[in-house]
């Protein structure tokens, strides 16, 4: 019954995103700022409707599994994000069509809109994976896998993996289902960065089993400080990734 929901929701979706799209998104197009100004928030929340029929009331994520988390995340990296489904670094069509004819600006004042919102965190799920693989997931994401040249999850996310300012995402706070499917999308390359993309790189470096047990490990963890992402990483990041040129590089 609730993989019937699940299916359910992920098809009315799209419909419902269509509908608020005449009056949120739309209207944006159709008035979009100057370059120089930004919208106050009370001006920006009625424009944004459309994102938060799929991704929650504020951006805070729904209990579906789909659809992450907005509230919060760093403005550079959201913006990012959203580039990336415009210019088909990302696949899906629903958010193309709703972006596809926004500029880059307008994208920027949705992201700063979205990351200026400070919203708490839900208590994570209880764990869905056997101890012995959340043990494997942990040991990944806090260590890595030097004999693989797999870097460990936290140089470039964070000791408390709350990301980092201004483009590096935190990983907590997302369902498991969303995590796996974005590290299998990288796998296959169905989601791309900008070069170079040391994310499809290492998700390339890891098996099924592992993804699922990073997936499961960080989906059970409670989010520290608010979610707030940190200001810098403590060491360099350990390779060059695209959009995030400001990030020292370790040996660079």
């Amino acid at each position: 019954m609730i993989d019937c929901l699940h299916r359910l929701h992920r098809l009315l979706c799209p419909l419902a995103v269509v509908f608020f799209l005449s009056a949120g998104l739309a209207a944006g197009v159709a008035a979009q700022p100057a370059p120089t100004t930004a919208a106050p928030a009370a001006a920006m929340a009625p424009r944004v409707l459309a994102c938060t029929v799929c991704h929650g009331k504020e951006g805070r994520a729904t209990p579906d599994g789909y659809f992450p988390r907005i509230a919060g995340k760093p403005a550079g990296y959201l913006a990012n994000q959203l580039l990336n489904f415009r210019d088909g670094r990302r696949s899906y069509p629903q958010m193309t069509y709703l972006i596809e004819h926004l500029t880059d600006d307008y994208l920027r004042e949705m992201a700063e809109h979205f990351a200026a919102l400070d919203l708490p965190y839900p208590p994570p799920p209880p764990p869905q994976a056997p101890p012995a693989v959340l043990e494997q997931g942990r040991r990944l994401v806090q260590q890595g896998d030097v004999a693989r040249n797999v870097p460990a999850c936290v140089a470039c996310h964070g000791a408390a993996m709350t990301g980092v300012a201004p483009s590096i995402p935190g990983l907590l706070g997302l369902p498991r289902d969303y995590l796996n499917s974005q590290l299998g999308a990288w796998k296959t390359g169905q989601r791309r960065a900008h070069a170079p993309d040391c994310m499809a790189d290492i998700a390339r470096q890891l098996t099924p089993e592992e993804v699922s047990a990073v997936s499961a490990w960080l989906a059970a963890q409670p989010v520290a400080a608010g979610g707030k992402p940190a200001r810098t990483l403590p060491a360099a990041m350990p390779a060059r990734c695209g959009g995030v040129a400001d990030v020292p590089v370790a040996g660079r």
